[in-house]
């Protein structure tokens, strides 16, 4: 055989015989499931980092709503998905930290089941009044028959419960599908108090449109000064804090996490998100996937006791 067609040959069948090389990944449009409604807390940092992680990965970032059970129906979809990158779903700490205590026979495992990519940041729970109709201050919380939350076993649904416990009083809790439609009860004065993640009624809080009778922080928050803690009232086993992170199903590839993890790191360094947060009254946090994945955990151990106390069924 002639050598010119001999190496050719020899060619052909290593190209043959070469396994097809990987892709680089994203190829496409890459889905962050929310596990409440449009225009809560969740969903509203869902939107602030997709344009950025968009333009980091250069796909587009798509926020899908999954709403119910808790935040656990959201959940479970994200764990029964490929670990291939494209689903992630924008965590938080009531379908995986609160869910273990409040639903039974959670669908998921919230440590085995889930790489937790990266934090992106914390937010007070506010216990709120609608102005006319509402408590005055969190001493009159005993006044009232109802609360709204953003869901059944969201963590403002948790926050009322064990208001219920320190203050020793008895009231209805009223379940919404997320922080929006609860938003417009409260202002409505159908519900006279609202309690939830602080992030989306910031606004109608300096309006004037809801009355923040207290967040649930050791500290006053910088973005509501004028609104007292539940420590300074005398409740200081209310306090409470929501954290935003991003997580995959279990098993996603380390390019795939380690590529994810710098483009939020950076969007969270973002001086605009930083800011951004801030308005919502979130305090933006850099934290490793590990030391992420270890929140996780620790949120389920530190949630335990007060949640087996109220004893919540979503």
């Amino acid at each position: 055989m002639n050598p010119s067609h001999l190496s050719l040959v020899v060619a052909t069948l290593a190209l043959m015989g070469a396994p097809a090389a990987q892709a680089a990944w994203p190829e496409k449009p890459i889905r962050i499931v929310v596990t409440f409604g449009a225009g809560g807390a969740s969903d509203i940092v869902a939107r602030a980092i997709s344009e950025p992680l968009a333009k980091a990965l250069g796909q587009p970032v798509i926020v899908d709503n999954k709403p119910g059970a808790g935040g656990t129906l959201g959940g479970t979809e994200v764990v029964r998905s490929a670990p291939d990158g494209y689903t992630l779903m924008l965590s938080n700490s009531t379908p995986l930290s609160i869910g273990p205590w409040t639903v039974p026979k959670l669908p998921y495992d919230p440590v085995k089941q889930f790489t937790h990519i990266a934090m992106l940041g914390v937010a007070p729970v506010a216990i709120m009044a609608n102005p006319k109709s509402g408590p005055a201050s969190l001493k009159d919380l005993p006044k009232v028959q109802s609360f709204g939350s953003g869901g059944p076993g969201s963590i403002g649904h948790i926050v009322g419960e064990m208001a219920k416990g320190a203050m020793k009083f008895q009231m209805t809790h009223v379940p919404y599908r997320g922080g929006a439609p609860m938003t417009t009860d409260l202002i409505a004065g159908t519900i006279p108090v609202g309690i939830d993640v602080v992030t989306a009624f910031v606004p109608m809080i300096k309006t004037g449109q809801i009355k923040a009778l207290a967040v649930t922080t050791r500290s006053r928050t910088a973005l509501l000064p004028e609104v007292p803690t539940v420590v300074e009232l005398g409740y200081p086993q209310l306090v409470a804090e929501n954290y935003f992170g991003v997580s995959g199903p279990a098993g996603l590839p380390k390019d795939v996490t380690d590529r994810l993890g710098k483009a939020l790191a950076d969007i969270v360094a973002d001086p605009a998100i930083v800011k951004r947060f801030e308005e919502l009254g979130i305090t933006a946090v850099k934290m490793s996937a590990a030391d992420f994945a270890h929140l996780v955990e620790k949120q389920i151990n530190d949630w335990a006791p007060a949640l087996k106390a109220a004893d919540i069924k979503p």
